[in-house]
């Protein structure tokens, strides 16, 4: 038996897996941070066995309240993932399981990969309609992309949407997927007609350091770019300040940031409630927008999720603070679950990469019914 994590967005530190009925093992803290949760790792010699993992230090995760009604994620081909059943007990995250094959790969939720990532760039890249751009390079040197679609007459809707600036959220990357294959279907004639109005800009992924470093939350630097917006600099946080720049330069009327929330087995739409300069037009639209994609996608709702800030209590280091105050737009966080969704669960599969990108075509589905609002 072996236990590797020597890979992009690998993440695991084994501590005894001599005896394969009692693995156990630690989730290694993000770089310069003391946040930790993503996992990500493969065993290999195990077809056959019957093995019992055990994660040492859960209970001192980031979010440890999420791993109550959580399961774990497992593949053997890295494409299919999995559900299977996990307890939460004594401060240990537990599951067993007999692997049909040598392989087997753990995670917290589906891997998204840089090397997908580079594979979804230049898969979008061959579409007319699509032009890429690095915007600059993070502490690591990675490229930080930009996917601009949409070119036709001028005074077109500016829309802004961004993924994994917490880059263990992978989910987010998934519903980036599911968005472009919406957007660069040339037989979609609502993404046409949604391109005569729109101009869109998208950073599918913000974090590629902490993405490929296997962090829950943090880029190169251990800095939480989504409490970077306000002071963001090119030696802390270069993610952010690019996006911010491009974003300056462009204008934003509509931006929408896709996240992962640990605990909440749902998905929703936190608002930007709270801000100093808030109209009564962008409450509206804020409004509006859940209201159409609740009668979308029966997997979004509006019963659960955090609480609206009472009014002058933002956060502008936050990024949809920060873009609806800077921008003045109907600008929203959307989470989606590691877990299932409680209002529709999936035994086998749980909230899954497939899932997200069906959610994604429905947002902008959304976007299309109330555009001329914006």
């Amino acid at each position: 038996m072996l236990i590797t994590s020597n890979f992009d967005s690998g993440n695991i530190e084994p501590v005894d897996y001599s005896d394969p009925s009692n693995v156990r093992l630690k989730i290694r803290l993000d770089n310069k941070s003391d946040f930790f949760q993503w996992f990500h790792f493969r065993v290999s010699g195990v077809q056959d066995q019957n093995c019992r993992f055990v994660i040492e230090n859960a209970a001192d995760a980031a979010y440890a309240d999420g791993w109550a009604g959580y399961n774990v994620c497992a593949s053997y081909d890295r494409d299919n993932w999995f559900r299977i059943p996990t307890e939460y007990a004594d401060g240990e995250l537990i599951w067993s399981f007999e692997p049909e094959q040598d392989s087997l790969y753990f995670a917290y939720f589906a891997p998204y990969s840089m090397e997908r990532h580079a594979d979804l760039i230049a898969d979008v890249a061959e579409h007319p309609l699509a032009r890429t751009s690095v915007l600059g390079h993070t502490l690591d040197g990675q490229d930080m992309d930009l996917v601009e679609i949409g070119h036709g007459p001028e005074g077109r809707k500016a829309i802004w949407l961004i993924a994994r600036q917490h880059p263990g959220e992978t989910m987010a990357e998934w519903w980036m997927e599911g968005a472009f294959d919406f957007l660069l279907d040339d037989d979609n004639p609502i993404a046409r007609a949604l391109m005569e109005k729109a101009h869109f800009y998208i950073v599918p992924n913000m974090n590629p350091d902490g993405s490929r470093r296997g962090n829950l939350r943090t880029n190169a630097a251990g800095a939480n770019l989504n409490r970077e917006w306000k002071d963001a600099t090119m030696e802390n946080s270069p993610e952010v300040y690019l996006v911010r720049e491009k974003m300056a330069e462009t204008g934003a009327d509509f931006h929408l940031d896709v996240h992962g929330d640990e605990d909440l087995p749902y998905n929703f739409v936190a608002g930007f409630e709270g801000v100093p300069s808030v109209t009564d037009k962008q409450l509206a639209l804020l409004d509006k927008y859940q209201s159409i994609l609740c009668n979308l996608s029966p997997d979004f709702q509006r019963e659960h999720g955090y609480p609206a800030d009472a009014p002058g209590s933002s956060d502008l280091r936050k990024c949809t603070d920060y873009v609806a105050e800077t921008h003045g737009c109907l600008a929203m966080t959307l989470e989606m679950p590691f877990k299932d969704n409680a209002n529709l669960p999936d035994e086998t599969w749980g909230w899954s990469p497939e899932r997200c990108r069906h959610l994604g075509a429905s947002c902008l589905l959304a976007l299309h019914r109330m555009i001329d609002e914006l």
